[in-house]
């Protein structure tokens, strides 16, 4: 006889809120829905209230981990639409800030993974080296967090000859530190047993159902943004892509330990050829009419903006699509066929971020009816109740 098992609003593994209803003959898991909306922020409909510079503070707050990527993306989009040339300076720096971001997002998520599992070891660990990575940033933007570096035309901040040593240094540090986590992470027997074989994402299903990052990688599908449409100074930079094929909790794990060394290697070349001149040029403050995309490679993966502009000092529509939100299905898909107890470990190898993903709709049970209301309509809705 199959059960339904409610989780959530409240993950399982992390304190974000979405819910999942599991269908389960036994332990195990026969079919899983998705139900999505639970932090709906109203952040794209914001920014068309916001000018283009007060868009970048509120892009990078989107999501905290992935701060970078957002601003790098959002600026990247406003340039776009004014054909505005970055000095090739700024390009390296945010190629430098990006990749330092990288690895204190894979960090962080290798961490969880452990704790998930119930290697607590390996989390405090990883949180010990975060600590490294958050000073590194610290010493380049002023913040340890949220950096508030990019800005429209280039970057606020240079680095210095003294930095770029520090920078090297803690690199230095931190690579030696990620051998001994790769050696962990393929050869403990425990560790094993928990992520091998569990999640598995077929190479199609992964295509198929437009997963992007670490778990496409991890599935042997070769997409990264960062080779593939290359941004900023990522053309100029040469480095490999990490690609396992097994498609199981472990591989994805496996593919943000490689891309720990390849990041490293990113910001020691940038820091080796980092060009002289400018950081910024001035950009103007009103957008002309325009239609325009842009793409990063975030920590999760793919991260998508769209901007449309009317030739005034405010977007007249924004939208923005996350990582989580294309690797949500697939990882779902992944749990079918696994038992109760394996749902925190799979669920954390996506490396989700609910809050940066959720979409709102409004849905009429009882007559089946999907429809979307502007915030006057919201207002209006409630007054009258």
């Amino acid at each position: 006889m199959s059960l339904l098992i409610p989780i959530g609003p409240q993950h399982p593994a992390l304190p974000e809120p979405e819910r999942f209803i599991f269908k389960v003959d036994g332990e195990v898991i026969v079919d899983v829905d998705v139900k999505i909306g639970f932090c709906h922020r109203g952040v794209e409909k914001l920014m068309t209230k916001k000018t283009y510079v007060q868009n970048i503070y509120l892009s990078e707050r989107i999501c905290g981990i992935c701060n970078v990527a957002h601003t790098t993306c959002y600026v990247q989009l406003v340039e776009k639409a004014l054909d505005l040339e970055v000095p090739e300076r700024a390009q390296f720096i945010r190629v430098i800030l990006n990749e330092l971001a990288r690895i204190h997002s894979h960090l962080l998520i290798i961490g969880i993974t452990g704790e998930e599992i119930g290697f607590e070891t390996i989390f405090m660990y990883m949180w010990r080296d975060r600590e490294i990575v958050m000073r590194m940033i610290e010493d380049i933007t002023g913040n340890r967090v949220i950096s508030a570096l990019n800005t429209i035309g280039g970057v606020r901040r240079d680095i210095s000859e003294e930095q770029k040593e520090r920078i090297k240094k803690g690199i230095s540090i931190l690579r030696e530190r990620f051998k001994k986590y790769q050696e962990v992470f393929t050869e403990d027997s425990t560790v094993r047993r928990r992520l091998c074989e569990r999640g598995i994402i077929s190479k199609s299903d992964a295509i198929s159902y437009g997963a992007v990052g670490p778990v496409i990688r991890g599935s042997g599908v070769k997409y990264d943004v960062r080779i593939c449409y290359p941004y900023q100074a990522y053309d100029r930079i040469p480095f490999d892509m990490v690609i396992y094929e097994e498609g199981d909790s472990l591989a994805r794990v496996l593919v943000r330990i490689g891309e720990l060394f390849t990041s490293a290697d990113i910001i020691e070349y940038a820091l080796d050829h980092l060009p002289k001149g400018d950081i910024r040029v001035p950009a103007p403050r009103k957008v002309p009419e325009n239609d325009v995309i842009s793409l990063v490679e975030a920590p999760r993966g793919e991260l998508f903006y769209h901007l449309i502009s009317n030739g005034t000092d405010r977007p007249y529509r924004l939208k923005v699509k996350t990582p989580t939100f294309s690797n949500i299905y697939p990882i779902a898909r992944a749990m079918i066929g696994e038992t109760i107890p394996e749902i925190p470990a799979i669920l954390v190898s996506m490396d989700p971020c609910f809050s940066c993903m959720d979409r709102l709709k409004f849905i009429d049970i009882r007559k089946g009816k999907v429809w979307i209301w502007s915030d006057r309509d919201i207002r209006r809705h409630y007054k009258r109740r």
